[in-house]
């Protein structure tokens, strides 16, 4: 367990003792300030960190999310985390479904309110983003190197203090009034996502109840991915997590990425 010191209420001792029966979280590196969680994580796996391994900055200076855009947070007010994974092809198409699903029950539990996934890896709280994910992996010829997962979770900012962000982001602390224990929603996220990592590599597919959880399926939605623009209504996903859309003449069509709009 390796780390400096962090600021307010993430308790190293504390994440230890609640992830030391886990795979996700044997080896916790904890920082004050990184470029990037992901940056750093994917560095320590080119130097062979074990699966499992997390890294935590409570501040960012260049935080990414999707299609490479930055990830606006306070200091010291929410979870800035990376995690490293080996998986096999199979196991890696489940890694996405896996955190959202994970994010999704941990914020839902905490606050008690309803919460839902934009395909494929928004979590939303009461109809706004309370968290991205990011998956990133390396490839060779033999096959995945290794995965990263980012995630960033508005846990005690306050979002309407942000323009840029104020009319489609939340936090936990905006939609209740309350502050919570960044320590205690950490662990919960990585047991969670432990559990999942368990049945995955147990053979166990996690498409049915991430779509269950899916606020874009039937909805009519316009899919844009670099010069590329698709329309049609979104009926369902595959095994994959590609979202299938039904379009105006009876057609499918797999969709493997890009930003979703719904439609009026």
């Amino acid at each position: 367990m390796t780390g400096q010191k962090v600021m307010s209420d993430l308790d190293l001792k504390r994440i230890e003792r609640g992830l030391n029966d886990r795979t996700v979280g044997h080896d916790i590196h904890l920082h004050e300030t990184l470029e990037s969680t992901m940056d750093e994580a994917k560095s320590l796996a080119e130097q062979g960190a074990a699966e499992g391994t997390v890294v935590i900055a409570d501040q960012q200076k260049a935080g990414r999310g999707r299609f490479d855009r930055s990830w606006v947070s306070e200091p010291g007010k929410d979870l800035l985390l990376s995690v490293v994974f080996r998986p096999d092809a199979r196991e890696a198409t489940y890694v996405n479904m896996a955190a959202a699903l994970a994010v999704r029950a941990a914020v839902g539990e905490a606050t008690g309110l309803d919460t839902t996934i934009k395909w494929p890896n928004d979590v939303k709280l009461v109809g706004r983003k309370v968290s991205g994910i990011l998956v990133e992996s390396t490839v060779s010829r033999t096959g995945i190197q290794y995965t990263v997962l980012g995630v960033g979770l508005n846990v005690n900012s306050n979002p309407s203090d942000i323009p840029e962000i104020a009319p489609i982001a939340t936090s936990m602390y905006r939609e209740t009034g309350r502050t919570f224990a960044r320590s205690e929603v950490l662990i919960s996220v990585l047991r969670d996502l432990d559990s999942r990592l368990t049945r995955i590599r147990a053979g166990h597919s996690l498409r049915a109840e991430w779509a269950s959880h899916l606020e874009t399926l039937g909805q009519r939605v316009i899919v844009r991915w670099r010069n590329n623009t698709d329309e049609g209504t979104a009926t369902g996903v595959d095994e994959m997590g590609n979202l299938i859309l039904t379009k105006a003449d009876g057609s499918t069509k797999s969709v493997v990425a890009g930003e979703v709009t719904l439609q009026a």
